[in-house]
């Protein structure tokens, strides 16, 4: 079962949340971390497919305080209009927009793990490093191709850490993966050979699906083993 949900930041912002619910009594609890692109098909697709293995996952819409109801494809328009949108994003407000979706996460009265992609996956880092100033304290947290992450690699997380990285991804270089690598030799990092920026994506023509799959497979044991 989803909805739709409102949700209200510690600085009084209200936001939108999609909300996947299992069939039964969830295992654990995620707060998934949107794409550029919004909370669209793909990643509610993805808050599905948790759902369907017994987590309660609520996908908050972080274009929210500049634009409501951003649902966006990769190509074309929507694409350049994601680019142009990501530059509103910022770090410490979107961890606020997180903040409140873990609170309605923890109703689950389980552990709660964090997952995001791309933007998301830098945000389930930061996360990681900055949620206990917000009052979060992930049982542990996935990114995805986490652009950027070089720049916050010295940051110490507080939980568990698994890292998804595309072996031929132009976005990210191989010093922002050596630099988190070199930093926490405790975080697990895996490189998939042949796969691109937003492998993991059925929606791109960068989809991988062997990456994709062994990814998943790789993140849900993650998951049952620290959440669950």
């Amino acid at each position: 079962m989803s909805e739709n949900m409102n949700l209200k930041a510690q600085d009084g912002h209200e936001l939108s949340a999609y909300v996947a619910r299992p069939a039964g009594e969830p295992i654990g609890a995620l707060v998934l971390i949107q794409e550029i692109f919004g909370v669209n098909a793909h990643i509610r697709g993805v808050a599905d497919g948790y759902a369907r293995d017994g987590f309660l996952v609520v996908a908050p819409a972080l274009f929210d305080r500049t634009e409501r109801g951003v649902e966006l494809k990769y190509e074309g328009e929507d694409a350049k209009k994601a680019y142009s949108l990501m530059g509103t994003l910022n770090p410490d407000t979107a961890l606020l927009d997180i903040a409140a979706a873990y609170e309605l996460a923890k109703e689950a009265g389980k552990g709660v793990g964090v997952i995001g992609f791309c933007f998301g996956g830098l945000m389930s880092w930061l996360t990681a490093t900055r949620g206990e100033a917000l009052k979060m304290q992930p049982s542990c947290c996935v990114g995805y191709y986490p652009g950027g992450i070089g720049k916050f690699a010295a940051e110490e997380p507080s939980c568990p850490v698994l890292l998804h990285f595309g072996g031929d991804d132009t976005h990210i270089g191989a010093d922002q993966i050596e630099a988190v690598r070199s930093a926490h030799p405790e975080v697990e990092i895996y490189i998939y050979p042949g796969a691109e920026h937003g492998f993991n994506c059925d929606a791109r023509a960068s989809y991988n699906p062997p990456s994709a799959k062994l990814a998943r497979e790789r993140t849900l044991a993650f998951l049952k083993t620290h959440v669950a």
